[in-house]
């Protein structure tokens, strides 16, 4: 069923620069990132390596990006790369990240080296939005000459560090506003219809199509259910979509669409995806199922 025309655009027709500017006109600051997220970041000094490894360009001295690395970094340990806020407006993806860092790594140091980047896109943290200012999603921007400076600033991070990575644990959420705003906001961006979908009620990950890692997946998903509700499949056996592979499993193409958990080259990569909008959760259960999420894959690893 498709939607009423979003109220930018026109339908049919792919958006320009006007109708981006009028996108971006409606924005608006909703939270600060340098007072929830970067005071967090600071505590955590004492017991990790923290370095800024860039800003963006919108307002460098109000959106540096900081990666948390354990310490008795180890050439001879797997390393494990955590992401979170690539969607900024996705919230439990960003603190989930910190309270793994504040809560778990380091009991996880001894087996494992740790890159934590606990918010990669502070500007859509601070909007609440999926996309940056120029109206691109840094979620499929995982790609050469990449067009969103979070995931570019992103991939150098990952290459400097010169090491092979075992595992990329990527902090998602599904929200009402996917419905209600972003994917209406993307059809019209593209030029496209909108066809309506339901959001998933519960948790789910994504996996990769060309490498599945089915029984990673299973001990993420057992290790999420002790906190939150794993999401069931709609009538047609799909979650967002797409068809299940198993309880609260779906994969897509990671590299072909320049997703994020593409970015390590991983053996084992899982895009976990919350649903803090549900009744049955709040807010300190989501941030703690992305951290289930974490423990479950790396103790599978173990």
């Amino acid at each position: 069923m498709q939607s009423s025309t979003y109220h930018i655009g026109e339908a049919g027709k792919a958006w320009g620069s006007n109708e981006k500017a009028q996108w971006l006109a409606q924005t608006t600051i909703k939270r600060s990132y340098l007072e929830q997220v970067v005071t967090k970041i600071d505590a955590l000094k004492n017991d990790f390596d923290v370095t800024q490894y860039g800003a963006l360009s919108y307002a460098p001295d109000k959106y540096p990006l900081f990666a948390i690395k354990t310490r008795n970094w180890d050439s001879n340990k797997p390393t494990i790369l955590i992401t979170g806020g690539i969607h900024g407006y996705e919230t439990s993806g960003v603190h989930g990240a910190l309270e793994f860092a504040a809560l778990e790594a380091k009991h996880y140091s001894d087996d494992f080296n740790i890159l934590i980047t606990p918010c990669v896109s502070p500007w859509g943290y601070e909007t609440v939005n999926r996309w940056n200012p120029n109206a691109v999603d840094p979620n499929r921007s995982f790609i050469p000459n990449s067009p969103a400076e979070e995931s570019a600033a992103l991939m150098r991070l990952v290459q400097e560090q010169k090491t092979s990575f075992l595992a990329h644990i990527d902090l998602h959420e599904t929200t009402d506003t996917d419905e209600s705003e972003f994917r209406p906001a993307l059809a019209a961006r593209d030029g496209k219809e909108y066809i309506e979908d339901c959001v998933p009620d519960g948790f789910y990950v994504v996996g990769d199509t060309e490498n599945p890692q089915d029984a990673f997946q299973t001990a993420i998903i057992d290790e999420v259910r002790h906190v939150t509700h794993i999401a069931p499949p709609d009538d047609n056996g799909n979650i967002i979509g797409e068809a299940i592979t198993q309880e609260g499993v779906i994969n897509y193409p990671l590299k072909a669409l320049g997703l994020c958990a593409s970015v390590t080259d991983a053996l084992y990569t899982s895009t976990t995806e919350v649903y803090p909008d549900s009744p049955r959760v709040t807010e300190k259960e989501c941030n703690m199922a992305q951290v289930a999420a974490i423990k479950g894959a790396l103790d599978y690893l173990k």
